[in-house]
């Protein structure tokens, strides 16, 4: 199978010079370089932060209402401080 690329100057001059030192042909270079990239596993795909807590998410309990009453809450143990204190 023939397939056509196309590179930056700079990367065709970098394979022009490693085969050119290595007594190789350019395709023969790009085809050791492809096999290589090939025979790595495949990097995973980045998760999503709902992916990376998923095992996490609904394993603690607490109040289903955490956010509603949070003023009358923090009122409440400001004066049941204050009572301890007796003032």
């Amino acid at each position: 199978m023939t397939v056509t690329i196309k590179l930056e100057a700079t990367l065709e001059e970098r394979l022009r010079q490693r085969a050119a030192s290595t007594g190789r042909s350019t395709s023969d270079v790009v085809r050791a370089a492809l096999q290589s990239y090939l025979a790595q596993p495949e990097a995973e795909a980045p998760r999503s932060a709902y992916a990376m807590g998923e095992d996490l998410f609904g394993r603690h309990q607490g109040p289903a209402d955490l956010a509603q009453g949070r003023k009358q809450r923090a009122a409440d143990a400001w004066a049941a401080r204050h009572a301890r204190r007796g003032g």
